[in-house]
């Protein structure tokens, strides 16, 4: 059983309010959990204690059990210090998407294009005056 420690979304609408669970990963993201582990309230400040509170030790049996974090639960777990820091790269995803590039391109033509067109007039009226 592939065993994931993750977020399950409660709350009202706009009022979001998660509990840290430990569930099989083939379940429904607010369905059915082996065990709650903690809360986070993403409303709270960020500096507010209450915003995540785990039960590090049973965090630490599901790890040892097998059990993979989620990327958000994994960052909630580098900020208390269970997990080490990863490194996270995905420069596609800063890069715009081809309809976008196009019209860069085409700005980047124009712009070309305009840029060396007042150079060459002022030429050609230099050569028209004489």
């Amino acid at each position: 059983m592939a065993m994931k420690i993750r977020l399950a979304r409660g709350g009202s609408k706009k009022r979001p309010f998660y509990r840290i669970v430990a569930a099989d990963s083939r379940m429904p993201r607010d369905g059915r959990f082996i065990e709650k582990l903690g809360t986070y309230n993403p409303l709270l400040p960020k500096d507010s204690e209450e915003r995540v509170k785990m039960d590090m030790e049973r965090v630490q049996y599901w790890l040892g059990q097998g059990a993979t974090p989620t990327d958000r639960v994994s960052r909630m777990l580098e900020a208390t210090g269970v997990l080490g820091k990863k490194e996270r790269n995905n420069p596609n995803k800063a890069k715009p998407g081809k309809k976008a590039q196009e019209r860069a391109e085409e700005k980047a033509a124009k712009a070309a294009e305009a840029s060396e067109a007042p150079a060459e007039a002022p030429a050609e009226e230099a050569a028209a005056e004489e």
